[in-house]
């Protein structure tokens, strides 16, 4: 696995009138990933008591380490009195262009505000 990582902004959307806490999800990465992402989430339970979880497809358009294609990401996420579980993996499959066949997971840690990235990752043709 080849280890990779930046800087990411990300802007969340409320998308309204949605029973599932939906909400739009638009990034900008720069680091060793350069690109734009945009998802949908879901979410449920009380953020205001630390506790909750989310669901999340993100479909990633860019280069990597200078390869250029796009993925998707999952993530799965789940906050108990604020302690956090988050696993965000590579979709299966869902590489194209030179990032035909990649795997791998990532890991976001936030920082005085700022969102930073991790991807562990392989291609394999």
């Amino acid at each position: 696995m080849t280890r990779v990582s930046g800087e990411f902004d990300v802007k969340i959307t409320p998308q309204p009138n949605d029973e599932f806490g939906a909400m739009g999800i638009d990034k900008q990465y720069r680091g060793d990933l350069v690109g734009t992402a945009r998802g949908r989430m879901l979410t449920a339970g009380d953020a205001s008591k630390g506790s909750g979880a989310y669901v999340a497809i993100e479909n990633v358009s860019g280069t990597l380490q200078g390869k250029k294609g796009t993925f998707a990401l999952h993530h799965v996420g789940v906050m108990d009195k604020n302690a956090q579980n988050l696993t965000i993996a590579v979709v299966p499959g869902s590489g194209t262009g030179e990032l035909a066949g990649l795997s791998g997971t990532m890991t976001i840690d936030i920082k005085d505000g700022k969102h930073f990235y991790t991807l562990n990752y392989a291609i394999t043709r």
